[in-house]
């Protein structure tokens, strides 16, 4: 039976994480598009499908020996994989806010250089470097909520949801090469981030809690609170909580305050104004402009 949390989950993952790198590609397709070069957007396909491919396998693969692993390195390297996770959706968030004013233009000026030194397979190289970032984090992350999933048999949710949620990405990225302006990108990022925030910190309590079963934390240990009478963890809408955000009716004092700590300081962070974020620069090429010039929103500007 499929997990429903497990699968909004991934497909909230796949979907944000599979738009960031649709973006990259819509840019630099469009940017082609524009400078008389669009017989060379196949050569930028081609590295980006090599990139998703080689994510892929890295996931898969690390996912498996994870569970061909004995107890209790097998929770131990879960724990390991959820920390991580965590710790890599929250510098993305974070990352992607601060750079994404500047990326088209860079973007640009490296497509320019790709196309005098590099030619076919330098565009080839160019994509595959730029997908392939976004590609391992999102193969990490979704490794992280099919690990958390386990116990409840959501796995395959996680993955089924990944999927969807990158095939959507590949139509939004579609949308915006061809010149959509009904979807508000700006939008988009902001809640696919809030949910992220909470994704991430359901991965990063339930770390915790691995970490604490196995008696690697000792400390505050010991149950904060039951709403198992009210809210349990085991059915209904508390095993959707539980799946995508971690939820516990029975959490240790530990696992609930390293959550709400990571929730309340993270959200808090991403939300609030940068006014330190750079003005993007005009393009190498003149009158490169942005994407928004060739008549399509600049999608770089969308995350921040």
């Amino acid at each position: 039976m499929l997990d429903p949390g497990a699968f909004f989950g991934g497909f909230v993952t796949g979907l944000r994480e599979g738009v960031e790198a649709a973006l990259i590609v819509a840019i630099i397709a469009g940017y082609l598009a524009r400078t008389g070069e669009a017989r060379r957007i196949p050569t930028v396909l081609l590295g980006a499908a090599t990139a998703v491919g080689v994510s892929i396998a890295v996931g898969a693969g690390i996912f498996v020996f994870v569970g061909e692993l004995e107890e209790p390195y097998e929770q131990m390297l879960e724990a390991a994989t959820m920390l991580l996770a965590a710790g890599i959706v929250t510098w993305m968030l974070f990352w992607m806010k601060r750079q994404s004013r500047g990326m088209a233009s860079d973007l640009h000026a490296r497509v320019d250089r790709a196309l005098d030194h590099g030619g076919m397979w330098g565009l080839t190289f160019l994509a595959f470097t730029a997908v392939i970032r976004e590609g391992i984090e999102t193969a990490i992350f979704l490794i992280g909520q099919a690990s958390a999933a386990r116990d409840t048999g959501g796995a395959g949710g996680v993955v089924l949801g990944a999927l969807l949620g990158l095939g959507a990405a590949v139509g939004i990225g579609y949308a915006v090469y061809a010149g959509s302006r009904r979807i508000d990108l700006r939008l988009f990022f902001r809640i696919s981030g809030v949910l992220l925030i909470f994704i991430a910190a359901g991965l990063l309590s339930r770390a915790v809690h691995e970490l604490a079963e196995i008696g690697v934390i000792t400390v505050a240990t010991q149950q904060a609170f039951d709403l198992t009478a009210v809210l349990p963890h085991n059915e209904g809408v508390g095993m959707f909580l539980r799946a995508m955000f971690g939820y516990s009716a029975t959490p240790e004092l530990v696992t609930f305050a390293v959550w709400i700590t990571y929730v309340v300081v993270v959200l808090w962070l991403y939300l609030k104004p940068d006014r330190r974020l750079p003005v993007a620069a005009p393009s190498a090429a003149a009158g490169a402009g942005s994407v928004a010039d060739a008549g399509t929103p600049d999608p770089a500007t969308a995350a921040s």
